[in-house]
C-alpha cells in the first residue's frame, strides 16, 4: 500500500487527481489544505498550515509520496501579489523540503511545473529546450525545480517534475473545463464570441485531465522517473483552430482583437511539447482528442 499525500487538495489539479485515485486498491490517499474541508467531501482530509513545522512534520512523516499542488497561478498577478506568490510558490515548497530532510528523507515529491519556463519556438520543445522567464510565476516554478534538484543532491530527497502545458476537462461538479478551453467556452456562452489576440496562431499542447492525472500517478509510482523532469503530452493546436472547434460545437463566432500592451510583453509564443521522454516509459500511444471531448459535453 503506497501512502500518498496531496497538498493543496482544493485546487483544480489536486481535486481531479484525488477523484481519479481515491478508490485505487494499492493507494492510501491523504488530502491536505488550508481550508476547513475538502470541497468534494473527501473524508480523509486535514486542514494544515504549510508554513508550520509541526503540521508538515505530521504530513511528511506519514507518507511515501507527496503531490505538491500548493501554489498561485497567474501572469500579471505575480507582479501585483508578489508576497503571496513568493510565499505559496517558493517558501511553501522549501518548508516542505526542510521538513522532509529532517523527518522523512525517503519521501518522494511530485511537482507540477509549467510550459511558461520555456522560450517559445515553432518546433516541439524537449525538456532541455531554451528557457525564458517573462513573469514571476514562470521564474518561481523553475526555481522550485532547482530547489528539488539541490535537495536531492545534498539530502537524497527524490522528486519528479511534470511540466504541464494547458490542461482541460474536469470531474469537479461545478465546472466542465478549465484554463484556456474553459475560458473560451465561458466567453462564448456569455457573449456569443471568442476573442483572440492578434491572429490566433499561437500554438499550445492541450492535455485532457484524465491523461494528465494518469501521467502524474505514473511519475510518483515509478522509480524510473525519480529525479527527472518530464513534459506532459497532448494535442497540439493553435488558439485559432481551438476556437474554431468550440464555435463549430456550440455556435457563435471568433473575433480577432489587438494585443493589449502588457499581455503582448509577457506572451510566450508557441509552446508545443515533445513528450517522448515520458511516453516511452508509459507506453501511452494515444491521448484524448479535444473534438471528441467537446462532443461529450
Amino acid at each position: 500500500m503506497t501512502r500518498i499525500a496531496v497538498i493543496g487538495a482544493n485546487g483544480y489539479l489536486a481535486r481531479n487527481f484525488t477523484f481519479l485515485c481515491k478508490n485505487k486498491a494499492n493507494i492510501r490517499l491523504y488530502a491536505y489544505g488550508y481550508e476547513d474541508k475538502q470541497l468534494d467531501g473527501y473524508e480523509n482530509y486535514a486542514s494544515i498550515d504549510v508554513f508550520s513545522e509541526e503540521d508538515m512534520k505530521n504530513v511528511v512523516s506519514s507518507c511515501d509520496i507527496i503531490y505538491f499542488f500548493t501554489g498561485k497561478t497567474g501572469t500579471l498577478q505575480g507582479f501585483e501579489q508578489h508576497d503571496e506568490f513568493l510565499n505559496l510558490n517558493i517558501r511553501a515548497l522549501v518548508n516542505t523540503l526542510n521538513t522532509a530532510k529532517e523527518y522523512n528523507p525517503l519521501v518522494k515529491i511530485v511537482f507540477p511545473s509549467t510550459r511558461l519556463v520555456y522560450k517559445g519556438a515553432e518546433h516541439r520543445l524537449t525538456e532541455d529546450a531554451e528557457k525564458q522567464f517573462l513573469t514571476p510565476y514562470a521564474l518561481q516554478k523553475y526555481m522550485c525545480e532547482q530547489y528539488l534538484e539541490m535537495y536531492r543532491n545534498l539530502y537524497g530527497i527524490r522528486y519528479s517534475v511534470a511540466r504541464i502545458c494547458v490542461p482541460y476537462g474536469s470531474h469537479i461538479g461545478e465546472v466542465s473545463a478549465y484554463g484556456t478551453i474553459g475560458f473560451f467556452i465561458h466567453q462564448l456562452r456569455e457573449t456569443g464570441n471568442i476573442k483572440l489576440f492578434g491572429d490566433g496562431h499561437q500554438t499550445r499542447t492541450f492535455t485532457y485531465i484524465d491523461d494528465l492525472c494518469k501521467d502524474l500517478l505514473f511519475l510518483g509510482m515509478n522509480e524510473a522517473c525519480d529525479n527527472q523532469v518530464y513534459n506532459i503530452g497532448g494535442e497540439n493546436l493553435s488558439l485559432k483552430d481551438l476556437a474554431g472547434l468550440i464555435v463549430n460545437r456550440f455556435g457563435g463566432r471568433v473575433e480577432y482583437i489587438e494585443w493589449p500592451e502588457y499581455a503582448l510583453k509577457i506572451e510566450s509564443g508557441d509552446t508545443m511539447f515533445d513528450s517522448s521522454k515520458l511516453d516511452l516509459l508509459t507506453g501511452l500511444s494515444e491521448r484524448t482528442r479535444i473534438n471528441k471531448w467537446l462532443q461529450s459535453i
